[in-house]
């Protein structure tokens, strides 16, 4: 489920004023100097002045194994080598947008859906990025070292699909997970310690069709990192400069709690009433508001700073039809990320004493439904 349309936006509380270039990007993951640091907007227009530090260069990647035609990280061009851990809706898209701007990825996959990658490329339906099909490498697990590593499965089949990316192969590459919830950074940092994984939360409409298919229904991608500028502004001018838009925040808690206490009122109460976003806000708007606040209260005391009232604004102005993909999931008898959504609400405001009745009788009662 997306949080919201529109431009990235430069003053949500606790998360700073930052915009990332990739109108510049050269094989040292850094910005021309010549450019000034002008931020540009991915469609070419400026937003609003607001000058941001030279990206500084990442860690240089291990010896990575490269494709042909110059366009490893020490080519020419820059490109860089790129895994895909779940090439679902989301990591579909990126797959697709990375493979398009020139970059070698790689999809982790079960051996069907490999297959169909090898054979038919990444199919997208876009509005927002066209339609175009993408030639992508597949495998069911990783062998060699690379750039950087997208995990974009589901939270219910996280432990799993991790088999197919050997702690030993990945070595130090930046691992970025971009799934619901907050719980899967810990069990990400166990296993392949604190240093590669980088906080990130990505806020898009996007599901996979069929393997290889994926239709993108929201008008943006947008993609935030948590971290030190100097160190993800480069990964975020990666994103920008393949159609997403990205940008850096220093606030681990900001990023991951912004997303959890919008997500988790709406696949709550879109999955137990089966309705879209629409008649959530109108037919159940006394329930939508309380679990606004009960989230907001308990992001606030996991450090984060939320306001339930901006939440809501960005609530009402979804499309009405907007469904959450844990609704999606429910209508498709698929296994429901309730745990990773709504347990880890509750777990948190356990851990904190801020009481949660509206979303802990949400949570039950669709644990009673199956």
């Amino acid at each position: 489920m997306a949080e919201r349309a529109g431009p990235v936006p430069t003053d949500r509380p606790g998360l700073g004023r930052t915009w990332v270039s990739a109108h510049k990007f050269r094989v040292d993951w850094g910005v021309d100097p010549s450019d000034d640091h002008v931020i540009r907007h991915p469609t070419g227009r400026t937003p609003p002045s607001c000058p941001i530090p030279p990206l500084l260069a990442l860690p240089a990647p291990g010896p990575t194994a490269r494709g042909t035609g110059g366009t490893g990280a020490t080519g020419a061009t820059g490109h860089r080598t790129v895994a895909v851990l779940g090439p679902g809706g989301v990591g579909g898209l990126l797959a697709a947008l990375l493979a398009r701007a020139g970059h070698r990825v790689l999809c982790l996959a079960g051996e069907d859906t490999a297959r169909a990658l090898r054979t038919d490329g990444l199919r997208v339906r876009s509005g927002h990025c066209g339609d175009f099909t993408a030639r992508v490498e597949a495998d069911t697990a990783l062998r060699e070292p690379v750039d950087l590593c997208l995990v974009t499965v589901k939270h219910t089949a996280l432990e799993a699909a991790l088999d197919r990316l050997p702690a030993g192969v990945l070595g130090d590459a930046p691992l970025v997970p971009l799934l619901n919830g907050v719980d899967h950074l810990a069990a990400l940092r166990r296993r392949y310690g604190a240093g590669p994984v980088v906080p990130a939360t990505v806020k898009v409409e996007s599901t996979r069709t069929a393997p290889g298919v994926i239709e993108h229904g929201s008008p943006f991608v947008q993609i935030e990192l948590a971290g030190a500028e100097e160190r993800l502004g480069p990964l975020a001018a990666l994103f920008t400069d393949a159609g997403a838009e990205a940008r850096v925040v220093p606030d681990e808690a900001g990023v991951m709690w912004a997303k959890l206490a919008f997500l988790a009122p709406v696949a709550l109460l879109t999955t137990r009433y089966r309705a879209t976003i629409g008649a959530v806000r109108t037919e159940r708007r006394d329930e939508l508001v309380a679990v606004l606040e009960e989230a907001a209260a308990v992001a606030r005391a996991c450090g984060a700073s939320v306001d339930p009232a901006a939440v809501l604004e960005r609530c009402d102005a979804f499309p009405a039809g907007n469904k959450s993909s844990m609704l999606r999931d429910a209508e498709a008898g698929r296994e429901l990320e309730l745990d990773a959504i709504g347990g880890a609400l509750l777990r948190a405001a356990e851990e904190r004493g801020v009481p949660v009745p509206t979303a802990a009788r949400l949570v039950a009662e669709l644990e009673a439904s199956g």
